[in-house]
């Protein structure tokens, strides 16, 4: 496909709106509408072209908007209600097979859809979009579409618990394209709309070097942090003088660690490893670090690269052979993990 080829991105928002969801109704259209204002940003500043598509879902699926230009979209307000159960597979294969009825010709499209419930399926085995009454049917559905689908296209979903996460795997949902969300409270959903705002980040940023779908678009792992995606996100390596990485042999304090090492702690310049799930704030910064050269990548252009905003998010460290993610400490007492390795900038 030659160079000047359109980027062209179908991004639907699959929303429930069973009655269990509102009490957060009015925040569903606020985030929704970040959303799309984002989209809408982003699409300017890479010169893709996003054209998105809504759907709502309790008893029935009903498409309330479709494939239409994120510069002309509406608010949400108009268009969200709800009331009713939840037809999570109804709605997940009406979505999706009526996508796959878009045009592709002239252009590189890419199909992005982000599935958001709070509950479980209850309701799509008597709902008239539904292709089969039998439950066990409609998750094999799923499943085999899937497993199916061609590589441009990437499929995601956002649950409320760990019982939400296994239904979705056996629906056939890749693993990292699963986030939980707390379903309970307003903060939760706004949280929910940041994690669906990284995942879109890295899924546009590697839209520019080549990279149609992604089964791991809640992943640091190494499909989303890799040698073409750190080029792509436009990272440069840090000089080597600049910095030093030192072995942790035990738990300890962080400036303590520092300070028994001979050096100067300085806060803000030592970086810990991410070797668990961690709160990461808007201001701290990401180090990526290249296991077999010890190369150093820093900069905005690293939190770009996990497609993290501007807000506190939730981060984990997946299986990643190739790269190891370090996150700026600004505390003297963090403390840090044995057998980790510490950054200090110098």
């Amino acid at each position: 496909m030659s160079g000047n080829q359109n980027y062209i991105n179908h991004v639907a928002l699959v929303l429930d709106a069973s009655s269990s969801m509102s009490h957060l109704s009015s925040k569903v259209v606020e985030v929704a509408d970040q959303q799309i204002a984002y989209l809408a940003r982003r699409s300017q500043e890479l010169d893709q072209e996003t054209r998105v598509t809504v759907y709502v879902f309790a008893n029935t699926v009903e498409c309330v908007i479709y494939d239409k230009d994120v510069l002309r979209m509406p608010s949400l307000k108009q268009l969200y209600r709800v009331g009713g159960m939840t037809a999570l597979l109804a709605a997940t294969l009406k979505s999706q097979r009526e996508l796959a009825q878009t045009a592709q010709l002239y252009g590189d499209h890419s199909f992005l859809t982000f599935v958001l419930t709070d509950g479980q399926e209850n309701a799509s085995h008597r709902c008239p979009d539904a292709p089969s009454r039998d439950p066990r049917t409609l998750v094999d559905a799923l499943a085999t579409m899937i497993e199916t689908q061609q590589d441009n296209w990437t499929l995601a979903v956002l649950v409320p618990d760990q019982m939400g996460k296994r239904e979705a795997m056996q629906c056939g949902f890749p693993k990292d394209n699963i986030a939980i969300w707390d379903a309970t409270s307003t903060r939760g959903l706004e949280e929910a709309g940041q994690v669906i705002q990284e995942a879109t980040e890295k899924f546009m940023v590697g839209r520019t070097k080549g990279i149609r779908g992604s089964r791991a678009v809640f992943s640091t792992g190494a499909d989303a942090v890799n040698k073409e995606t750190i080029k792509a996100a436009g990272l440069t390596p840090v000089d080597q003088a600049r910095y030093e990485l030192i072995a942790v042999d035990r738990v300890a304090g962080i400036r303590e660690w520092v300070v028994e090492c001979g050096h100067v702690y300085r806060t803000g310049g030592a970086y810990y490893q991410l070797s668990k799930s961690e709160k990461v704030q808007a201001r701290k910064q990401i180090a990526v670090v290249e296991k077999k050269t010890d190369r150093v990548y820093t900069g905005p252009e690293a939190r770009a690269l996990l497609g993290l905003p501007d807000a506190e998010v939730r981060l984990k460290p997946d299986q990643n052979d190739e790269f190891t993610i370090f996150v700026q400490s600004t505390s003297v007492n963090r403390k840090l993990v044995a057998n980790t390795r510490l950054l200090l900038m110098v």
